[in-house]
């Protein structure tokens, strides 16, 4: 069993998100996860749950703030995503890891802290996707997910993973202001 952390978009939104990742019906995301940023990834989130109080301190002590999503990239030819705009987002990511203290190889593992890249996932070549479709999805979100959003991030939704590569949301934590 394991868990993570992220933000959601605003359901409108991320309805509009998951809708465009179900026109590849090679796309096997939306099967594993709704649409999501991950603020926290899953070293030393635990099954003995340890690790929860203490992300619920951290976020009481979290002020709201606003967050932008924003034109498409992605890794290589084997995810694209749309990319994430808050220097804020990188302070809860810190405070996250700093609260958990993941073991040095879970942060390299997990591409934690300096190797953060905060994103919203669209598809990857694990899900399903060939890499033309990869190219193909990077180039249509440029059209049909405009305008980007912005919002308030308000909470962090905790993820909990059921049965292998599907994960369900667990608890919403909400910030102190």
């Amino acid at each position: 069993m394991q868990y993570f952390i992220g933000i959601v978009p605003p359901d409108e939104y991320k309805e509009q998100i998951a809708a465009f990742r179900n026109r590849w019906a090679s796309n096997r995301l939306q099967a594993v996860v709704e649409p999501h940023i991950t603020v926290k990834a899953q070293g030393g989130l635990t099954e003995d749950m340890h690790w929860l109080e203490n992300v619920r301190g951290t976020c009481s002590s979290v002020q709201c703030f606003q967050l932008s999503l924003s034109e498409p990239g992605s890794f290589g030819n084997a995810v694209t995503f749309l990319s994430v705009e808050s220097k804020d987002v990188y302070d809860l990511h810190k405070r996250l890891v700093d609260t958990v203290s993941p073991s040095p190889e879970l942060i390299k593992r997990y591409l934690e802290l300096d190797r953060f890249h905060p994103h919203l996932t669209l598809g990857q070549t694990y899900w399903g996707m060939n890499e033309a479709e990869i190219e193909e999805m990077k180039q249509s979100a440029m059209h049909a997910l405009v305008p980007f959003p912005t919002f308030n991030v308000k909470f962090v939704r905790v993820y909990k993973e059921i049965e292998p590569n599907k994960y369900v949301p667990f608890e919403d934590i909400k910030f102190g202001h």
